[in-house]
């Protein structure tokens, strides 16, 4: 779910009366503006200009808050409301599902304004504009590895703000989706009968996303696929490191019937690359 943005929605004009009146005069300049292809230039104040695009994202007219906040940074490029209105026609981008118009619009803001108090809320709205981007695991994860990147940074540089807080649950949801990523060309290479390919794919998964759900399938399918190439010995460990760590898993039934269907039994090899850290992979 979108989080609404926080950072500069307080109107700068007090009286509700008069802020309904200047409200409606803006969406109706800015309509009239939306029409044309080249707007001719209008002198507004930055009042007008920065609460008729507050009042458009209420109204979830997020094209006339873009134009608006736009507006306030070309009429009024020195006031103290054209770096908030920056950051809120990055945010009115988001809302339309124009990400990479909202990423360019946040680098921006990061760039200029290192130091604003609303700095985190950017680098985590960046995160969020990559993350709802994630395709699923038949397609191409660039997405995915961009939002990974963001929600990390959003972690490690705000860790007790609830933009950290999110960020980091995000983080694992992330990391599965790669690892199933990984997992489902390591299948289509089983299927292929290509299984060092396979072990390759499944490999990564153990050492870039241990803490995902796809590790105990990825330590069967490292069995199986050693089988199929007739190393044995490293079948054994495959099976031993997913027994000790994942006892009661329905992989580790599977893995084990293999075994037993070949007259072996799970075991440790110490040459095996299995053997240290594998076995503590949880």
């Amino acid at each position: 779910m979108k989080l609404h943005a926080e950072p500069a929605q307080k109107s700068i004009l007090a009286r509700p009366a008069v802020v309904r009146i200047v409200y409606v005069a803006a969406l109706f300049l800015l309509a009239a503006c939306a029409d044309e292809k080249e707007p001719a230039y209008q002198a507004r104040t930055v009042e007008t200009l920065y609460n008729g695009g507050v009042n458009a994202l209420r109204l979830e007219e997020y094209k006339l808050a873009v134009d608006a906040f736009d507006e306030v940074e070309r009429q009024h490029p020195y006031s103290v409301w054209a770096t908030k209105a920056q950051l809120m026609s990055a945010y009115a981008s988001y809302k339309r599902d124009e990400y990479d118009e909202a990423i360019i619009g946040l680098d921006r803001f990061i760039e200029l304004h290192p130091g604003n108090k609303d700095i985190a809320y950017a680098y985590y709205l960046k995160a969020l504009s990559y993350y709802e981007q994630i395709s699923d695991v038949a397609r191409d994860q660039k997405m995915t590895r961009l939002a990974l990147q963001s929600l990390q940074e959003v972690a490690r540089r705000y860790p007790d703000t609830r933009y950290g807080r999110d960020a980091r649950a995000k983080l694992d949801l992330t990391q599965d989706h790669l690892a199933g990523k990984e997992m489902t060309i390591g299948r289509y290479y089983q299927s292929r009968q290509e299984h060092l390919a396979a072990i390759n794919r499944f490999k990564a998964v153990l050492k870039d996303y241990q803490t995902t759900t796809h590790v105990p399938e990825a330590l069967h399918r490292i069995t199986e696929s050693y089988l199929a190439l007739g190393v044995t010995d490293e079948a054994q460990s495959s099976t031993a490191v997913l027994g000790h760590n994942f006892p009661g898993s329905p992989w580790y039934q599977d893995s084990y019937a293999l075994l037993e269907g070949r007259g072996l039994r799970p075991e440790r090899k110490s040459d095996s690359w299995l053997s240290w850290p594998w076995e503590w992979v949880n």
